[in-house]
């Protein structure tokens, strides 16, 4: 059975950063993409960035050149660092793993306020 752990959301400043984690229960390279979406009060869940197996990455628009995705295969572990965050940053922050059908985590609290 899949599982997905995310953890390291947190309230901070704008400005601020943090980097979420999520392990998975099984090799990363068995998906064919990993990622993290996320979702605020109100709105659809959207996808923020996403790393296929081969390591090639997308970037929602809004995101290009603060956050970062990551991985570490050893550690069956994918990273989202986020930097410079900005209030709409706001959002519950689920990590998503894909193959025929679609995994998630239980999702990580990420506030930003001042």
């Amino acid at each position: 059975q899949v599982q997905l752990v995310e953890s390291g959301g947190d309230s901070v400043q704008p400005g601020g950063s943090l980097k979420l984690s999520c392990t998975t229960s099984m090799s990363i390279l068995s998906f064919v993409s990993m990622g993290w979406y996320r979702q605020a009060p109100g709105k659809q869940r959207e996808l923020v960035a996403q790393m296929l197996s081969g390591g090639s990455t997308n970037y929602a628009d809004s995101v290009k050149g603060r956050f970062t995705i990551s991985r570490d295969v050893a550690k069956r572990t994918v990273y989202l660092q986020l930097n410079s965050l900005k209030p709409e940053d706001t959002a519950i922050y689920y990590c998503n793993a894909k193959r025929i059908t679609d995994y998630w985590g239980q999702g990580t609290q990420v506030t930003v306020s001042s």
